[in-house]
C-alpha cells in the first residue's frame, strides 16, 4: 500500500483519481499549508480502525474505582 502527500489544492484537482487509487488500496494524505489535515483510505481500512475502536468500549470500566470523580480529583490535588 502507497501513501503519498499533496496539497489541498493538488488534492482537489486530482480527487478522482485518488478515489480511484483509494479504491484499490493506496492512502492518500491531505495536507493544509504543510500540515497533515486529512486522510483518504480505502474504506476497509476505515471499516477495520472504527471496529477496533468500538472493540475498546468498556474496557476501562472499574479502572477509576467505585467514585470515578472522587479518584480524579485526588490526583489532581497531588499536582502541585
Amino acid at each position: 500500500m502507497t501513501k503519498k502527500t499533496y496539497g489541498a489544492e493538488e488534492a482537489r484537482t486530482l480527487l478522482p483519481e485518488l478515489l480511484e487509487k483509494a479504491h484499490q488500496g493506496a492512502a492518500s494524505l491531505i495536507t493544509k499549508r504543510g500540515k497533515p489535515y486529512a486522510a483518504l483510505v480505502p474504506v476497509e481500512q476505515a471499516q477495520r480502525a472504527q471496529q477496533s475502536l468500538k472493540e475498546l468500549a468498556g474496557t476501562g470500566r472499574g479502572l477509576w474505582g467505585r467514585n470515578p470523580a472522587r479518584t480524579i480529583r485526588k490526583l489532581r490535588s497531588e499536582w502541585p
